[in-house]
Parts: structure tokens; sequence; C-alpha cells
């Protein structure tokens, strides 16, 4: 395993799919949330605000909104709510929209 997911405890992945975040190639499995991969592959941080403050994974059930990014061009997708498919393309979101955020804090 790479990254933060943990071997073992039983757990049965998914089929193994490539996602692309920020441009980078990364492994997720299928029944895993988009802000399960993004973190997984080593950024806690999945937004920043406009003032550059960085917002993570809080709620997990679609009601805080911090955990959105740009997903397939869709700005303010919930990847908590969002399942990750072959092929899917993620970014990191400052405010309400796209943009590129500080890489001092978006990762």
């Amino acid at each position: 395993m790479s990254g933060r997911r943990l071997p073992g405890h039983g757990l049965e992945r998914g089929r193994p799919v490539d996602i692309v975040v920020d441009g980078v190639t990364v492994t997720a499995f299928e029944g895993e949330s988009v802000a399960a991969a993004v973190m997984a592959a080593e950024a806690l941080a999945l937004r920043v605000t406009e003032g550059g403050a960085p917002r993570g994974y809080f709620c997990g059930m679609g009601v805080c909104f911090d955990c959105t990014m740009v997903v397939d061009g869709v700005p303010q997708t919930r990847t908590c709510m969002t399942w990750v498919r072959e092929g899917m393309t993620v970014e990191h979101q400052v405010g309400a929209g796209g943009g590129e955020p500080d890489p001092d804090t978006a990762h």
C-alpha cells in the first residue's frame, strides 16, 4: 500500500482505478469516495478559501461543503459524496470555483 491507506483489517477493496489529481495519476479503488482517494494520496486539504485557508474532510455526509473540489471540470463537487471512477479528473479548488491553489496550503 502507498500513501495513507492501511493494509489488512479485513477490508476488501474494489477494483483499482486510475484518477488524475492536479495532473498526477493516482490509484484509487471502486467504492471509495473522491475525498478518501485524494487524502490517501497525501493531500489532506481538498480546497482553499479565497483567503488561502485550507479546508478538508469535515462532516463526511455532504452537509458542510468543506470537501468541494473541481471534479471533471465541475466546481463545488462534494467529494465525500462522489465515488471514484476510472479516468476521473480532480483539481483542488480555490474559493467557489477553480483556480490554482497555493501548493504550500493545498497539499
